[in-house]
């Protein structure tokens, strides 16, 4: 087969896998409230004494419990937020009970996702558009297109990480002219990943121009330096570069009800994919202002979740949010860890958002000693904790501190984990689950692979068959996307984006 039809055949099935599947998916959440429960954002009002009719009912469907058994329903009735039947047949329904006849549709919970770095979109500048499902420059177009008329006057049209150039079957960015034939009276931004680099079109190109032309806003600005086919050179991860000055000129136009929307969309979106409840592993911190060296990536962390914070309290969220505390410091004094773990509360707040732990990481995982004592540290205090590693290396430097804190302080019951374990050995796993340990398995790195002789973890079956507590995660939605069915699709059928198994 040549690798033109092998790349149609795939972008086929994938269409035709989530067509199945995220099209179809359905959120059931269990809030667990009683009679005198506080009414959480997310919940229906309690009735007094739990009784009276559903207040919906599904029927007609295919619904996956994923218990023990592994029931599989027809029809289920929902009351004060919690499942009140579950089955072939269901409580009549009163004149207010709202029934959805599901026409053989299948309906699962709603899915964890167990690393993620939502609380970026939820702070994307712009009018953010959802790229990750699109296969071509024409999608790419289309989707534009459709967002344009949501979008006022004057407003930034963005698409801020999530997607990559390996998904699209033309391996580019789109030029500025392929921008304006999608939006000519929007300026229109597109972000890859991190760092860039973007693409605009002619209204963006005349903003950053003039921006170009005038007094620097910071002394670290530097020229945005638009090319003449709308495209805009990569920075680099700490210095700065073009690529981060048009992002800091975008997130200086933000305002605090801009990124109230935006976290909505952020939330719409991810319950529009079955993705109900997320644990953030927050942003490389930089704390203080905005900063043009700043890449998309980076956000001060002790206001990063203001928005989503006021949304909670006005009852508006809608998607299940624990916060995990990442600490990048490779001071050996650690004083921003010493300090979380002296004044913070862990698993703090309601059903709907919570502190988390200690995550991605307590400190650098290349800082060493420092390294070891941030993990001494965690453990001292009772937390739960969690490291990322790119490398077997990095998984035995893990397994090998985690077993030297647990002769001090017992870990065996903090469930603590380590995150993407791109290669394993039988071994460390054993160690690991010694330890009460788990691990997160890295499932994105299908939409960055380019070469089919190169295996990308992580190593599915050999984790699931050796039997240690696992799950896989997406780390969405800088490097890869949110939508967790791209994500489970690679898990199951080891294919990357150019429809190569990997």
């Amino acid at each position: 087969m040549s690798r033109t039809s092998r790349k149609d055949t795939q972008r086929l099935s994938r269409r035709q896998f989530l067509g199945a599947t995220a099209g179809t998916a359905i959120a059931a959440i269990a809030t667990g409230a009683g009679p005198r429960a506080v009414v959480l954002s997310g919940q229906i009002p309690v009735v007094a004494g739990g009784g009276g009719a559903p207040e919906l009912t599904l029927v007609n469907g295919r619904i996956r419990t994923m218990d023990a058994r592994n029931t599989i329903a027809s029809a289920v009735s929902i009351r004060n937020g919690r499942f009140v039947t579950v089955g072939d047949a269901v409580p009549a329904p009163a004149p207010d009970t709202r029934v959805i006849d599901l026409g053989g549709r299948t309906v699962v919970p709603g899915i964890i996702e167990g690393h993620i770095h939502s609380v970026s979109l939820a702070n994307r500048p712009g009018y953010h558009t959802i790229l990750e499902n699109t296969t071509s420059i024409r999608e790419i177009q289309e989707t534009l297109a459709a967002r344009r008329p949501s979008v006022p006057e004057g407003q930034w049209i963005t698409s801020m990480g999530g997607w990559h150039e390996n998904q699209w079957s033309e391996h580019r960015l789109p030029t500025r002219r392929e921008l304006d034939d999608a939006v000519p009276d929007r300026p229109v931004l597109l972000y890859e990943r991190f760092t860039g680099p973007c693409a605009t079109n002619s209204l963006g190109k005349a903003f950053f121009d003039a921006a170009d032309a005038a007094p620097p806003l910071h002394p670290n600005v530097v020229r945005v330096n638009v090319a003449g086919n709308g495209l805009i050179a990569e920075a680099g991860f700490t210095g700065g570069g073009p690529s981060a000055t048009a992002l800091y000129y975008l997130r200086r136009l933000q305002t605090f009800e801009d990124k109230k929307r935006s976290t909505l969309d952020a939330m719409s979106y991810s319950a529009s994919v079955g993705l109900t409840a997320h644990l953030d592993q927050v942003l490389f911190p930089t704390p203080g202002p905005l900063h043009p060296n700043q890449v998309l990536s980076n956000l001060d962390q002790y206001r990063m979740y203001d928005s989503w914070l006021s949304l909670h309290r006005e009852g508006k969220t809608i998607i299940r949010l624990q916060m995990n505390f990442l600490h990048n410091q490779s001071d050996p004094e650690l004083p921003e860890l010493k300090e979380r773990l002296r004044n913070q509360f862990q698993f703090f707040g309601d059903d709907m958002m919570m502190t988390g732990s200690i995550g991605e990481w307590a400190a650098p995982l290349a800082s060493g000693a420092v390294w070891a004592e941030a993990q001494r540290l965690v453990a001292q205090a009772g937390w739960r904790n969690e490291n990322s590693v790119q490398n077997l290396a990095g998984l035995t430097q893990v397994v090998e501190a985690y077993e030297k804190v647990n002769k001090e302080f017992d870990i065996t019951n903090l469930r603590w984990a380590v995150h993407h374990v791109p290669a394993v050995t039988h071994d460390l796993l054993t160690r690991l689950r010694a330890l009460g340990c788990g691990v997160q398995m890295a499932a994105f790195r299908w939409v960055t692979s380019n070469d089919p002789k190169v295996v990308v973890g992580a190593p599915f079956r050999t984790i699931l068959d050796h039997g240690i507590q696992a799950g896989i995660h997406g780390d969405g939605v800088h490097i890869a996307p949110l939508n967790p069915w791209l994500q489970m699709y690679f898990a199951t059928t080891g294919l990357n984006s150019f429809g190569d198994p990997v």
